[in-house]
């Protein structure tokens, strides 16, 4: 056989290839061993400094406690599927709040101008008003009101009270997002006689919003752990178990028992976060 396939086949590395793969691969095991080195180090200090300080013990005692961890696991466990209900329902629902508020805010027709300064107003308060203020007003002011047709379910007020305030920073996120496609998009979506409801629909929505994955990932991390602010106004979720069980027994372990459940739930989502974030930045490179 002849020709480069022949060539390919029969190729072996030179002498000088093989001693630059040797050096290089020694490097690594160096660079390697290093880190584990270091990190070892580090960690094992910090380790050391907190088991050596003066309230170990007693911190031990209080937080640390494997017969309270257990005996508050099953109240845990049972309050923690509050806040994994209502992260549930209130993703889709922040979701489709950004997305009306974002392309309001995205429009440029003279009949909508009403609605896209209630849209400004909308994301400057619920961002400027910190979101345990908008759960307790949600949940307390409300049923002040005495609406007709309106639930008093604490669970419902504060579902509102996290859409409303997650939705104003999904809404900039997916309005960047849009602003970040380059408006030749668009005026070619338009010269194809495309309308601009429909070229927002299938030209830059699109585009947008797979730009966007890893900062709304981002914001949902944060919304799997703010479903805690809720139990400020009494509703049984997996913090406001643990605050009972400890202020009941006088020990604060079933607090590391509810930070655990949040800690299986959100840290797959960061890890989910940082893979879509890389994917997107190998996409911009064209890999």
């Amino acid at each position: 056989m002849t020709g480069p396939t022949a060539t390919a086949a029969g190729w072996t590395p030179s002498e000088r290839q093989l001693e630059r793969q040797a050096v290089a691969a020694r490097v690594r095991r160096r660079q390697r061993a290093t880190a584990a080195l270091i990190t070892l180090v580090v960690f094992g200090g910090l380790a050391l400094g907190a088991v050596s300080s003066p309230g170990w013990d007693r911190f031990a005692d209080t937080f640390l406690d494997t017969g309270h961890m257990r005996a508050a696991f099953p109240e845990v466990r049972d309050a923690f599927w509050t806040n994994v209900k209502m992260f549930l329902i209130a993703e889709p629902l922040i979701l489709l709040l950004g997305g009306l508020v974002a392309v309001t805010r995205s429009t440029v027709s003279p009949w909508l101008t009403p609605a896209r300064i209630l849209a400004v107003v909308y994301t400057d308060l619920f961002r400027g008003v910190p979101t345990i203020l908008v759960v307790m007003v949600c949940a307390f002011g409300i049923p002040a009101m005495q609406l007709t047709g309106v639930t008093n379910s604490l669970f419902w007020l504060t579902l509102v009270a996290l859409v409303l305030s997650y939705g104003a920073y999904v809404a900039e996120v997916i309005r960047a997002g849009i602003e970040s496609v380059h408006p030749t998009q668009l005026a070619s979506a338009q010269a194809l006689a495309l309308s601009r409801g429909q070229a927002m629909r299938h030209v830059v929505l699109p585009q947008a919003l797979r730009r966007v994955v890893p900062p709304l990932m981002n914001d949902f991390v944060s919304l799997q752990k703010d479903t805690a602010l809720i139990s400020a106004v009494g509703v049984m979720e997996a913090l406001r178990a643990a605050s009972d069980y400890g202020n009941y027994n006088f020990d604060y372990s079933a607090y590391l028992v509810a930070a655990a459940f949040f800690l299986v739930v959100t840290v797959p989502l960061a890890r989910l976060t940082d893979w879509l974030a890389a994917r997107a930045a190998r996409r911009e490179r064209g890999r």
